[in-house]
């Protein structure tokens, strides 16, 4: 595939930026959408992206932006709602916009990151508007590829870092849902196949469960964290009702640790039924080779090191 121009909606988030540091890497101009640029910093050193200010609830901004591109990435999502972002807005409507914004600027190739698990049967309502969100891209008329990933890992993530501060925080762990069952994928391997789907026209038309190679309950993978940090916890499962309460009592404090529709989510086992994709060419990296990276103490210090240093101290 040629350098290209391609437009990356959510790309200054967890898996956008290592999307964009893919595509940037095979000599693509990225142009990345932010409602402040400041938001998206970490971006703009690399050499072929752009960061431009823009509103993706925009349609006419999309397509003003699109004009020239070759394909467009979909990466907006949110798991827990908040004032007007809503699930419908943020996961259907951003949707609805980057269609027809494709329309509009003549951009044929849509790429579009959605949930495993989305259906519109789903038990929440993340689910229910992620489903929402893939009938419309289906129904697009264009070469679209859809990805259903697990749930991501990665340096930087905001799911084994959570257990991690968890275990550190806390005397034990008080765990709903602790036999929710994930096949957690790594986000470099997630950044691969779409950067490789871009490249390839099998991909047209089509969907992508991505798992890791290893399934884990929840419980299963807070104790595991509780041991790569040092700081293993007692954990105490809670049955449904209890997880129900749990869940509605956090989704009332800040920073909303969980929330009633998060739980009713894992009420669908979070793991894929078939092989990873060998359209992709690679095996996907297992959990336990990765974690300890960025989440064991030696690494942790590591980090700290490299903050003092370039803040010159």
């Amino acid at each position: 595939m040629a350098a290209e121009q391609i437009v990356v909606l959510g790309g200054a988030g967890f898996v956008g930026r290592h999307i964009v540091a893919q595509l940037a890497a095979a000599g693509h101009r990225v142009v990345v959408p932010a409602r402040r640029r400041e938001n998206a910093k970490h971006l703009i050193l690399l050499p072929t992206v752009e960061v431009v200010e823009a509103s993706i609830h925009d349609a006419r901004a999309l397509a003003s932006l699109c004009a020239g591109a070759s394909a467009v990435v979909n990466l907006v999502g949110i798991l827990n709602e908040s004032g007007d972002a809503t699930f419908e807005r943020v996961h259907v409507d951003v949707t609805r916009h980057a269609v027809t914004a494709c329309h509009a600027a003549g951009v044929p190739r849509l790429l579009q990151m959605s949930a495993l698990g989305a259906a519109p049967d789903g038990p929440s309502r993340y689910l229910r508007s992620k489903a929402a969100a893939e009938a419309l891209v289906a129904a697009s008329g264009l070469a679209w590829t859809i990805f259903r990933p697990s749930v991501i890992f990665g340096r930087g993530d905001t799911f084994l870092n959570l257990f991690a501060q968890l275990s550190r925080a806390l005397p034990i762990v008080v765990l709903a849902a602790p036999n929710a069952r994930f096949q957690p994928i790594h986000v470099e391997d997630v950044a691969h196949c779409f950067a490789q789907a871009l490249r390839d026209d099998l991909t047209h038309r089509a969907r992508y469960d991505l798992c890791g190679p290893k399934v884990y309950t929840l419980q299963e993978l807070v104790r595991y964290v509780g041991e790569v940090v040092g700081a293993v916890r007692p954990i105490v499962p809670l049955g449904p009702r209890l997880s129900l309460l749990q869940a509605a009592v956090l989704e009332r404090l800040p920073g909303k640790l969980m929330s009633r529709d998060n739980l009713r989510s894992t009420a669908t086992d979070n793991v894929c039924d078939c092989p990873f994709p060998a359209v992709f060419g690679i095996a996907p990296a297992a959990l336990e080779a990765i974690a300890p990276q960025y989440l064991a103490p030696a690494a942790q210090r590591s980090a700290f090191d490299r903050f003092r240093a370039t803040g010159g101290r």
